[in-house]
């Protein structure tokens, strides 16, 4: 069986090696690298052949924070999925890192359990956010991110479309949207990148905010299909 392949960056020995006993816990998964800061998280990854699947980063980390770690690995390692794990919980820290692209913010009070759950999914589906910070993705106190996105007419979006948003708003992978829908998978890859170019999207956060904001889905039936 093949791990998922984990970093963490963290400045808390203590906290992070907690963390590390946690994770390599459960079979499928591995702990590659340990980071007590931005720049050895950046040096590792510049040098190392050893690629993860998903880097588990605090944001308040000395020498390069985590806010400009993401903006890095965004920028020169966009295929690997990013968790942020910290006490750092404003709305202002949330939806700046939402519009970075991360996978999942979690709260460092989070359970073991959600935290293991929510690896599970960014792997599988692409992303995880709990009530709460979906709760303040949702939110229209974001008055740019809202005014950008409601330039966007709903009418520009095909049935066929929409129909597809749905479902990924319900984590369902292009394979499972293809089955439910009688599609091809590479039919439902178009649909989405076509998503994501008409609606100013970055990532599949961004199709679920446009989702949210204009009522294709809300945030209670969102919810029971996480």
């Amino acid at each position: 069986m093949e791990k998922i392949k984990i970093i963490l960056a963290d400045d808390e020995p203590l906290f992070r090696k907690g963390i590390s006993l946690l994770i390599q816990r459960n079979e499928d998964m591995e702990i590659i690298f340990e980071a007590a800061n931005g720049k050895e998280l950046v040096n590792f990854l510049q040098y190392s052949s050893n690629i993860p699947d998903i880097i588990i980063v605090d944001l308040k980390m000395p020498v390069l924070n985590g806010v400009e770690a993401t903006k890095f690995l965004q920028d020169h390692f966009p295929g690997i999925r990013i968790i942020v794990l910290t006490n750092m919980h404003t709305r202002a820290y949330v939806n700046n890192m939402v519009s970075l692209g991360v996978s999942s913010y979690l709260v460092k009070d989070t359970t073991p359990q959600e935290l293991i759950n929510a690896i599970q999914k960014v792997h599988k589906m692409g992303s995880y956010y709990n009530e709460g910070i979906k709760r303040v993705i949702s939110e229209p106190f974001n008055s740019m991110a809202k005014k950008k996105i409601s330039r966007f007419s709903a009418q520009l979006l095909t049935k066929r479309e929409v129909q597809v948003l749905k479902l990924i708003c319900r984590q369902y992978s292009s394979v499972e949207i293809a089955e439910r829908l009688f599609l091809s998978p590479r039919t439902v890859e178009g649909h989405k990148s076509n998503l994501l170019q008409k609606t100013e999207s970055k990532n599949t956060i961004g199709l679920i905010v446009y989702a949210l904001l204009h009522d294709h889905v809300d945030l209670h039936h969102l919810m029971e299909y996480q």
